[in-house]
Parts: structure tokens; sequence; C-alpha cells
């Protein structure tokens, strides 16, 4: 399964393309879906480009997108960013009146447990988010309900390309084999290197501007779904 993830806790002025508002969120995932893939991550945000768990907020991102991608399971973000604290989480997630499919939730932040049990209570499918360098894997090992989630998030923060390689193939030794999904992302010029080990792993994987803003070449992309086409041609030695 290929995912793009449209924009990540980036503003507008970082990308002219950097989808922000439900109508650029709604194109930015229809042009994605038509080149390839096949479920979406996205950071709901205010007109000035922060990160909001608001319900309206997300209610308009996520029927934008929705209308624009029909049957494309939708996921959203519920990083400690998006709220002053883990309450105001709780609150948030408990107030939404239109649903994602799933959310993250990075296991490494304050009331991980918390909110994945709230999105779980509220039917929302909970990636974990297990970050490389912060032994989020052994909590996540201990929690008596890791069985639930939708699937594991293995992301990895080395963003140069043969770091990041080596740093998943570790992250990957200490999440260790288990039946749960688990999707594999990098980050920056390490994007590319960490999807094509996803590949030759037969795991889940993603882009989007949320990772990387450069191709393979190291030309900057035009958009999400040019990402998106190279990943789905990319062979998984690149």
């Amino acid at each position: 399964m290929l995912q793009v993830c449209l924009n990540g806790a980036r503003g507008p002025r970082e990308h002219h393309h950097l989808p922000v508002q439900p109508p650029d969120l709604a194109k930015a995932a229809a042009d994605s879906v038509a080149a390839g893939a096949e479920d979406i991550h996205l950071h709901p945000k205010t007109p000035d480009g922060t990160d909001s768990l608001d319900p309206a907020t997300v209610a308009a991102a996520v029927n934008a997108v929705r209308a624009a991608a029909p049957g494309t399971p939708v996921g959203i973000t519920t990083g400690t960013w998006t709220a002053p604290d883990t309450e105001a989480r709780l609150t948030a997630i408990g107030s939404w009146t239109v649903l994602p499919d799933h959310a993250s939730v990075n296991w490494h932040e304050q009331g991980a447990a918390e909110i994945a049990l709230a999105l779980m209570e509220r039917g929302i499918g909970v990636e974990t988010g297990i970050h490389s360098g912060t032994n989020a894997e052994d909590d996540f090992a201990q929690w008596p309900q890791r069985g639930r989630v939708l699937r594991v998030l293995a992301g990895v923060t080395d963003p140069t390309p043969n770091g990041a390689a080596n740093t998943a193939t570790t992250l990957l030794e200490r999440i260790g084999p288990g039946n749960l999904p688990i999707l594999l992302h990098g980050r920056g010029a390490g994007a590319w290197s960490v999807l094509a080990l996803a590949k030759r792993r037969g795991l889940h994987t993603r882009i989007g501007f949320e990772d990387t803003f450069t191709l393979p070449d190291g030309d900057i992309a035009s958009d999400n779904a040019a990402l998106v086409t190279e990943a789905v041609r990319a062979p998984p030695n690149t």
C-alpha cells in the first residue's frame, strides 16, 4: 500500500503547492490517487497553516478530500503540537462531527495510549507512530491493546540517504516480527532510500510533502502527485 502524506506540520511558505485549505487538499488528494496513492494522510490546518484538531477544521478537510477521492481511506495527525495538552486533544477527538478513517499517534509523545484508546472508542483506526531514536517500540510492545491498532507507522528521522536506510533496518529489527502491518517511511533526502527498502521488504510505505519536497534526482517536486508518480515506478533497488 502506498500512502500519500499531503502536507505535514509545514507552512505554506515552504512550498508554493503545499495544500493547506480544503480545496487545495482535495485537489492534491485527487491528483495523488490518480497517480497511484491508495491511502491519504493529512494535517487539518487553520487558514494560516497551523495544524488543528478543531472539529470544524477536521470536518472541512476530511469532507473535501473524501469528495475528491471517494473510497480512499483518509487519515489525520493527532500530534502534540495540534493542541495545548493531552486533555485538549482528547476533548477535540470526542467532539469531532466527521470522523477520519484513521489517525496517527506518535507513541513517544505524552498521552499516546490515552489518545489511541479515545480514537478506538470512536471507531477510528490507529496508526502507531514509532520513530527511530525514541525507544517508543519498547513502550508500545508492553501496551495491552497493541493488537487493536491498524498498523505501525515506522518513521525514520535520519534525513541522509545512506544513514536512513541503515537506521530503517535497525528500527525494523527493534520493532521485530509481529501480526501488525508496518508502514515504513523516511524524510528529507532519506525518504527515497527508505521507500526502496520498504518495497524490498514488501511493507507499506508513503511519500508526499510531509516527508520530502525532492524527487529521487534531487529536483524539487511540483506537487504531491509528482512524488507519488515517482514512488510508484521507483524500483526497489533505488
